[in-house]
């Protein structure tokens, strides 16, 4: 019997020039092309997936601080799963594997359950499909509640785009956001929701301009939307192709990586993408209290269901 690689069952998908595979430890976007050209940056089937590189982030994105946090009057401590910086990073499914429900050449459905645990006592499925199409590729994101009382929930895709050859230090950004959330020290500490304009040479991407030495790792809000109510960040090369991520109402939040390792230039995986993250709330939304802004933390009652979706294309 063949072995399952590391990142877990491998689904294949295809249609016209677009070519994905899902890997099934965290329901994890392992690769994607256009015309035979990158649009995040990939892993091998048969390694530990780097980190949070393409994976469906569940029931929460970001961190929360200091693994604490407080819901329904009730006090809760959760595994700090960001030692270095003392706080439960991009929630509890990235590493289980999600099970096939439903597969076809350009789609694959799959299935995870975040089990009821010390930290988050609710039982939630999770159900996430991905449909290649000329469109290029959708994932949608359904959280259903089993448990007898309210969860607390957000979501949220962790993809590295790529636009092209180079580094994120050669490529344009466009994001039409009017806020940034400033994070304070080392350990990233929400620090205040302000305009893009307080420094606008690092945040204010709402013109498509030059990342240059611009360094990122900040959460993004106030996001401009077309008249369809789509959201999109596009990410382009000095010829004009690159990628664009799209996303609708359901994520008003959206995380931007310019992927700045601790090892600098001498670590591959240094400004090779930039990581644009659509999230259904803010970082440490568990705490919603504490914030004077609003962090689109979600409440699913019972036997409810909600869901998000975002897609990924190429510019040409």
């Amino acid at each position: 019997m063949a072995r399952t690689p590391l990142s877990g069952t491998q689904h294949a998908l295809r249609a016209g020039d677009y070519e994905a595979v899902v890997a099934g430890v965290g329901a994890s976007l392992r690769l994607l092309t256009f015309a035979d050209r990158h649009l995040t940056v990939p892993f091998d089937a048969d390694e530990v997936r780097p980190g949070h590189r393409g994976a469906t982030l569940a029931p929460w994105p970001n961190r929360i601080v200091d693994g604490k946090y407080t819901f329904d009057g009730a006090d809760y401590q959760l595994a700090l799963t960001e030692p270095a910086r003392g706080h439960a990073l991009h929630g509890l499914a990235s590493w289980i594997e999600y099970q096939p429900v439903r597969k076809g050449a350009s789609h694959v459905t799959l299935e995870g359950v975040v089990e009821a645990q010390k930290g988050y006592p609710w039982r939630v499925v999770v159900r996430t499909t991905f449909t290649l199409d000329a469109d290029g590729l959708t994932q949608e994101v359904t959280a259903t509640n089993e448990s007898d009382r309210p969860a607390p929930w957000g979501t949220a895709a962790h993809p590295y785009l790529v636009a092209g050859d180079g580094h994120a230090d050669d490529w344009t950004l466009q994001l039409p956001a009017a806020q940034v959330l400033q994070v304070a020290g080392d350990r990233m500490l929400p620090d205040g929701l302000v305009g893009v304009e307080v420094d606008a040479a690092r945040f204010d991407f709402r013109a498509p301009r030059a990342i240059g030495a611009v360094q990122l790792d900040h959460a993004f809000t106030g996001l401009a939307a077309d008249a369809d109510g789509a959201v999109a960040a596009r990410l382009t090369e000095a010829s004009g192709s690159g990628v664009e991520m799209v996303w609708d109402a359901s994520c008003p939040w959206v995380q931007v990586f310019t992927s700045d390792q601790p090892g600098g230039a001498a670590d591959p995986a240094n400004r090779a993408g930039v990581a644009v993250e659509p999230m259904t709330c803010a970082p440490d939304a568990f705490n919603a209290a504490r914030y004077p802004y609003t962090t689109g933390l979600v409440a699913i009652e019972p036997e409810e269901s909600v869901t998000a979706r975002w897609r990924i294309a190429a510019i040409a």
